[in-house]
């Protein structure tokens, strides 16, 4: 499985320390993030990756910025894009499980390694669960869906 990961000039250590903890649990990583603390826009990051997850070069995103907020943001605004920040494993789990979420987010300034290790476990480990979620989820597409067409036709 191949992930994409993404960050600003605040994550960079968080990034590789979590890039490295992907590795080692065997998954590909492409980095699309900075590698130096000099000021770095975090959408740069968040729209890269979210364009690699929703293309389906990469399968899932694992993005981090000062709080995680941000750079969510940013992947969302990337159509096929489910980004959820996490500051706890328990959320991380639920937002695969019920929400087939495609990236995860969270801040540098927010949790700590230990705890953003855990949150991509948890996050990875989980599968979605369809049936009744999955018709939420394309609630949410047609949601989507009905304000372009409301955009054109204005």
């Amino acid at each position: 499985m191949k992930i994409a990961i993404g960050n600003d000039h605040v994550a960079v250590g968080l990034k590789n320390i979590i890039k490295e903890h992907l590795e080692e649990r065997g998954y590909e990583v492409v980095d699309f993030g900075t590698n130096s603390t000099e000021r770095f826009d975090y959408p740069i990051s968040g729209y890269k990756v979210g364009c690699a997850v929703a293309a389906g070069e990469c399968d899932l995103g694992v993005l981090i910025c000062g709080t995680g907020v941000g750079i969510s943001l940013a992947a969302n605004a990337v159509e096929g894009v489910r980004a959820v920040v996490c500051s706890e494993p328990y959320s991380a789990k639920l937002s695969r499980e019920h929400n087939n979420t495609n990236i995860v987010a969270f801040g540098a300034r927010v949790v700590g390694s230990e705890l953003a290790k855990m949150i991509v476990d948890e996050w990875l480990d989980a599968k979605f669960e369809g049936g009744r979620h999955q018709r939420r989820i394309d609630m949410i597409a047609e949601i989507k869906e009905t304000q372009h067409l409301e955009a054109a036709e204005a």
